[in-house]
């Protein structure tokens, strides 16, 4: 039975596949609808609504906000966000220069460690502008200077790595209202990351909520059955949407298959439709 994918990244972020590759690979896959949800940026929306709408997929344009809250990072979806210039267009557009800026403090940090790596060399990686530390990590493993991509974190990259170098992020309640300002409905991304359990993450939950929070991603690839069923138990009670995804970046993540996670991931249709029924409801397009 075909399924559903809500959360995937294409080159227009830090995946290996184009927008308009990943819109294929959906229609390949026969899922039934798919979202395109990169990193800070909707740079590749259009070409992927086009794509979609060449190939007869049903697109849900979106996005993935880094956000930092007091529980530590936080990642939080937008769908239905607009394609064109917008609030968040603009606001992404800050966030990525801010991140440009980061990139070279962070080289300069490798450049001292005997590291020979230009902007431009990780530039050639990214193909996109939502350019970051994985597409460091890939020029660093290419040139020899790590083994291994996780090692390049590990030892650099990462909040403990020699190079580290803090990024700005927008608060929960900055990137929450952000989306809700352009009419998106706005979903906790693999809630697991948090490392909450009980009665603490029902209390953050709650306070997204009130910034307008509107579901969880409570059916994701690294999710433990345990897990899941305490996200959809949570949605329940608090009157949450359920999403679900993959997070698919291509050959970033091989092990990730698009629509079916590590090969057991299942995303039902019924819970998009859901979505589509909440969002008439308040009068806003699908």
């Amino acid at each position: 039975m075909p399924g559903i994918d809500l959360h995937t990244h294409s080159t227009a972020s830090d995946g290996t596949l184009s927008p308009t590759e990943l819109i294929q690979a959906a229609k390949n896959a026969e899922l039934e609808a798919i979202a395109l949800t990169d990193h800070d940026t909707t740079s590749g929306l259009k070409e992927a609504a086009a794509a979609a709408d060449a190939m007869g997929v049903d697109f849900i344009p979106g996005c993935e906000l880094s956000v930092v809250s007091q529980n530590g990072n936080m990642h939080i979806l937008g769908y239905w966000i607009p394609t064109g210039p917008s609030k968040l267009s603009e606001t992404l557009r800050f966030l990525r220069d801010r991140r440009h800026e980061r990139n070279h403090l962070i080289m300069a940090k490798l450049k001292a460690l005997g590291m020979d790596i230009s902007y431009d060399d990780v530039l050639a990686v990214s193909g996109g502008d939502a350019v970051g530390r994985p597409h460091i990590a890939q020029v660093m493993h290419a040139k020899g200077y790590v083994r291994e991509l996780s090692e390049a974190f590990k030892d650099y990259l990462g909040s403990e790595g020699k190079a580290y170098v803090p990024k700005e992020k927008l608060g929960p309640r900055q990137a929450i209202e952000l989306l809700k300002s352009v009419g998106a409905t706005v979903v906790l991304a693999h809630p697991f990351l948090l490392g909450l359990m009980g009665g603490d993450l029902r209390g953050v939950l709650k306070q997204l909520k009130e910034f307008g929070l509107d579901g969880i991603e409570a059916i994701y690839t690294l999710h433990r059955p345990d897990q899941t069923r305490l996200y959809l138990d949570i949605a329940r009670e608090m009157d949450f949407l359920v999403t679900g995804g993959s997070d698919f970046h291509g050959a970033v993540k091989p092990n990730v298959r698009l629509g079916s996670g590590f090969g057991e991931l299942f995303v039902p249709a019924s819970l998009l439709a859901t979505m589509k029924e909440h969002r008439a409801k308040l009068g806003l397009p699908v």
